[in-house]
C-alpha cells in the first residue's frame, strides 16, 4: 500500500530506484544529483539494497560502467546533470545503439561557460539526438513515478533502449513535496525481473557494439530510429497500467483547461505548475487561454501535439533552453517542424524563458500571453523568437 510522505524529491528519487531493485549503480555526483547518488549510496551501504554501488573517476566512466552492467544482465542506474551528461555524451548514443536498458536521472541545469548550477534545459537539448527515451517530470510524484514506469519502458521486449528522466534542478530535486511512494510489493508486480535479450558471458561469448562500415551503418541507423519510434506504443501501455494500479494518469501532452482554449501554453518541466496559476487568473478575466505540457520529449508525440491544438488559434512555446544561432528553442522549433504541414495550424509563438535558473513567475506567463495574442491580431512575429527578460543595461 503507497505511504503518503514528506520529502526532498531527490531522496525520493533514490528510493524509487531502490524499489526497482537495481542490481548495479554506478554515480558522479555533480551539482544538482548529488543528493540522488548519495541516498542511494547509504541505501547500499546499509544493507538495504542488494546492489553493487561502483564509485567513479568520471561522468564518462559512470555510463561506461553501467553499459557493462547492463550488457552483463544486470538492471542499472545512473544520475547526472549539466556537463556531467555532456561528458558522458560519447557514450549515450552507443548505449541506445546496443539496446541498453539502462536508466539515467537528470537533474536539469544550464552548461558552461559562464558557470552556473541552476536550472535550465540546456543539458538534455544538447543530447536530443542520441537516441533516448526522454520524459520530462513537473513534480516530485511524477519524478517517482517516471524512475519506476522509464526502467519497465526501457527492459520491455519491444522496446529495450535506455531512457532519461528530467528533473528540474533545484526547483525539483532539493525541493520537499508530499507524494505517494509505492510499497515494495506493488512495484514487484508492476515491475518482474529483467531478462536481457542476450548477455555477455566467458561461457556463452557474443558480439555488442562491434564495427560497421558503409555496408550496413544507414541500416543499422534506420533499425534505431524505427526503435524508438515504436517505442511509443508500449509507453502508452505501461502508462495505462500505471493508472489502472495507482490511478496516476500519464499522457505525452497532459492539458490543463485547454478543450476549448483559443489561445494555448505550451511548457515542458516544473513550469506547467506554475503556468497553471496564470492560466487560471487569464480565464477569470474572460480571456480564453489553455495549457499544454510535454511529457514525453523523445519519441516525438507528433498525434497527440496535432490533436491537442486542434482549434487554437494561437500556441505559445515555451523553452528553457537555446538552440544559438538557430530559429529558436529546441521545443518551439520541433514543433513549428511538427505542424507545418497541418493546414489549420495556429499561429505559433516561441518564448525563450528561465535561463541559468532565472525566476519564472505566472506574472511572466500572463505577460507572454498577452503578448503573443497581441501579436497575433497584427498577424506577424516581430521576431522569429523571444528571450524573455533580457535586460537592457
Amino acid at each position: 500500500m503507497s505511504k503518503r510522505i514528506g520529502m526532498e524529491v531527490s531522496i525520493a528519487a533514490a528510493e524509487a530506484v531502490a524499489l526497482c531493485r537495481i542490481d548495479v549503480a554506478a554515480v558522479y555526483p555533480i551539482t544538482p544529483s548529488t543528493h540522488i547518488a548519495e541516498h542511494l549510496s547509504s541505501i547500499v551501504s546499509d544493507g538495504k539494497l542488494d546492489a553493487e554501488f561502483i564509485t567513479v573517476e568520471s561522468e564518462h566512466s559512470a555510463m561506461s560502467g553501467i553499459m557493462g552492467a547492463s550488457a552483463a544482465g544486470a538492471r542499472a542506474f545512473t544520475a547526472t546533470g549539466s556537463q556531467g551528461v555532456m561528458y558522458m555524451h560519447e557514450m549515450l548514443p552507443v548505449a541506445s545503439a546496443m539496446r541498453l536498458p539502462v536508466v539515467m536521472a537528470i537533474g536539469n541545469r544550464a552548461v558552461s561557460g559562464p558557470l552556473n548550477i541552476l536550472n535550465d534545459h540546456g543539458d538534455i537539448m544538447m543530447e536530443r539526438d542520441t537516441g533516448w527515451i526522454s520524459l520530462f517530470a513537473q513534480n516530485g510524484q511524477e519524478v517517482i513515478d517516471m524512475i519506476i514506469q522509464a526502467f519497465r519502458i526501457a527492459e520491455h521486449k519491444d522496446v529495450m533502449l535506455p531512457v532519461n528522466v528530467n528533473i528540474d534542478g533545484f526547483i525539483l530535486t532539493h525541493m520537499v513535496e508530499a507524494m505517494d511512494m509505492p510499497d515494495q510489493d506493488e512495484i514487484d508486480r508492476f515491475l518482474p525481473p529483467f531478462v536481457p535479450y542476450a548477455t555477455l558471458h566467458p561461457d556463452r561469448p557474443v558480439s555488442m557494439g562491434t564495427f560497421a562500415g558503409n555496408d550496413i551503418y544507414t541500416e543499422i541507423s534506420k533499425s534505431k530510429d524505427a526503435a524508438l519510434i515504436n517505442a511509443k506504443k508500449t509507453i502508452l501501455q505501461i502508462w495505462k497500467e500505471w493508472e489502472k494500479l495507482f490511478g496516476r494518469k500519464y499522457e505525452p501532452i497532459e492539458s490543463y483547461r485547454a478543450d476549448d482554449a483559443e489561445i494555448l501554453l505550451l511548457t515542458m518541466g516544473s513550469m506547467g505548475e506554475t503556468a497553471e496559476m496564470a492560466i487560471d487568473a487569464l480565464r477569470a478575466k474572460g480571456m480564453s487561454v489553455g495549457l499544454l505540457k510535454f511529457k514525453l520529449w523523445r519519441p516525438f508525440p507528433f498525434d497527440e501535439l496535432k490533436k491537442a491544438v486542434k482549434g487554437a488559434k494561437i500556441l505559445t512555446v515555451i523553452d528553457r533552453a537555446i538552440s544559438y544561432g538557430g530559429p529558436g528553442g529546441p521545443l518551439g522549433i520541433e514543433v513549428r517542424s511538427a505542424l507545418y504541414d497541418e493546414s489549420s495550424r495556429p499561429a505559433i509563438f516561441n518564448y525563450i524563458i528561465g535561463l541559468g535558473g532565472r525566476d519564472v513567475t505566472p506574472e511572466d506567463f500572463m505577460t507572454i500571453l498577452k503578448s503573443s495574442a497581441s501579436q497575433a491580431k497584427k498577424k506577424a512575429m516581430k521576431e522569429r523568437y523571444v528571450i524573455y527578460g533580457v535586460r537592457e543595461s
